[in-house]
């Protein structure tokens, strides 16, 4: 919701402004409802949903790491099509989702910084535990999935499952 809300600031046309926060506000809607499934997901599945969730929040949440942020829009699926299996690369224009950020709307390393908070806010709300950067919720995630592993290990050795 950060992109909408950062375009509908540039924007200097009022439909397309409205348009824009209109959007923003329908990603914020989409991210409670994800936010609700993933606390029945941490009811019904524990520490293996931890682990898958804040993986997934360390990729999220690592844009100043990498040369690409690491959304799901960029993410490879597919070994057999790889270049060309990220949603972005099968876009007419794979370039303009980067010119349109950065060139554009400036979506720049302050607005970033607002989406990496958001990341860790609403991680530390779920997981119930304060992450103030992402190498605390990258720990994390290592202590996480180290104990779904010893769990692993026990229940493969004949113990009975926790």
């Amino acid at each position: 919701n950060h992109w909408y809300r950062r375009a509908a600031e540039w924007h200097t046309e009022p439909v397309i402004r409205q348009i824009y926060e209109t959007l923003a506000k329908d990603e914020a809607r989409h991210g409670g409802a994800y936010l609700r499934y993933m606390k029945r997901a941490l009811t019904k599945f524990g520490d293996e949903a931890r682990a898958a969730f804040s993986k997934v929040g360390v990729l999220m949440a690592s844009a100043r790491r990498t040369a690409q942020a690491l959304h799901p829009t960029n993410l490879h699926v597919n070994e057999s099509l790889f270049p060309h299996d990220t949603i972005q690369s099968r876009l007419p224009d794979p370039a303009w989702l980067e010119h349109w950020l950065d060139k554009q709307i400036q979506f720049d390393s302050v607005w970033e910084g607002k989406v990496v908070e958001r990341i860790l806010h609403n991680m530390s709300l779920l997981m119930e535990r304060s992450f103030a950067s992402v190498q605390e919720l990258n720990r994390y995630r290592k202590e996480v999935t180290a104990n779904v592993a010893a769990a692993a290990k026990a229940r493969g050795a004949g113990a009975l499952p926790a």
